[in-house]
């Protein structure tokens, strides 16, 4: 299973004063030194914490993949394919939320989610579409082209019980193997930690995995280094 790291909340640290440090361009070098397959940032069209300046330097650094999380907007568009990441993973925004708080709404959107696709895939850029383990939002991404999904695993994160945890986990084993079926990459993110990580080793269809503010939490008690070759221990233990 490969770790993609989610540099945001570096970032974050840094609009926090308003200066310089730390930089999330660094901090993917050395994710990327200590196990990382992949680094993930997200451009929100408020520019809270990834700015346009950390995308293009990030574009000369990353050795790996670089995958652009982004709104579907004519701005953030034009900046993803001046850009050109390896996977552009399309996720509904929010001004007000905190962090993205569910998975596209892919049937109500479809028309303009796949003329964005089309425009990518003429540039070459892979697309990703956030959603949530729903049958009718998974065979719609695959109907209007995307590549991949990625599944929104934050319920799964949040359950208060067993009994709804494994729930959760079966939802997210049914949208994978239809996800599969359906000849779509199949990655998984938000929510996912050092605690529940393993769980996804039960899921054969997922490939790719993202994670960043467990990472970052980590990373102030350990280091960054250290914080990221535990978490790629769990999730390559069974490669």
């Amino acid at each position: 299973m490969r770790l993609c790291v989610n540099i945001d909340h570096i970032a974050t640290l840094r609009e926090a004063r308003g200066g310089l440090e730390p930089d999330p361009v660094v901090a993917a070098g050395i994710c990327e030194l200590h196990g990382a397959d992949g680094i993930v940032c997200h451009l929100r069209e408020d520019r809270r914490h990834i700015n346009d300046r950390d995308v293009r330097l990030l574009r000369e650094v990353v050795q790996s993949k670089l995958d652009l999380e982004m709104a579907v907007t004519d701005e953030i568009m034009e900046i993803c394919i001046e850009v050109l990441p390896e996977l552009a993973t399309f996720v509904p925004e929010k001004r007000e939320e905190l962090t993205t708080e569910g998975g596209l709404d892919v049937i109500s959107e479809s028309k303009k989610l796949e003329r964005a696709i089309d425009q990518l895939h003429a540039h070459e850029i892979e697309v990703s579409l956030f959603v949530d383990p729903i049958e009718e939002q998974i065979r719609a991404a695959a109907h209007i082209g995307a590549d991949i999904i990625e599944l929104h695993t934050g319920e799964f994160a949040n359950a208060v019980s067993q009994d709804e945890l494994f729930d959760q986990l079966d939802r997210l084993k049914i949208a994978a193997e239809l996800g599969a079926t359906l000849d779509l990459g199949v990655h998984a993110g938000h929510g996912l930690n050092y605690r529940n990580l393993h769980f996804m080793h039960e899921i054969e269809e997922i490939e790719e995995v993202s994670i960043g503010h467990a990472i970052i939490s980590r990373a102030v008690m350990v280091g960054l280094p250290k914080a990221v070759e535990e978490i790629a221990r769990i999730a390559k233990q069974f490669d």
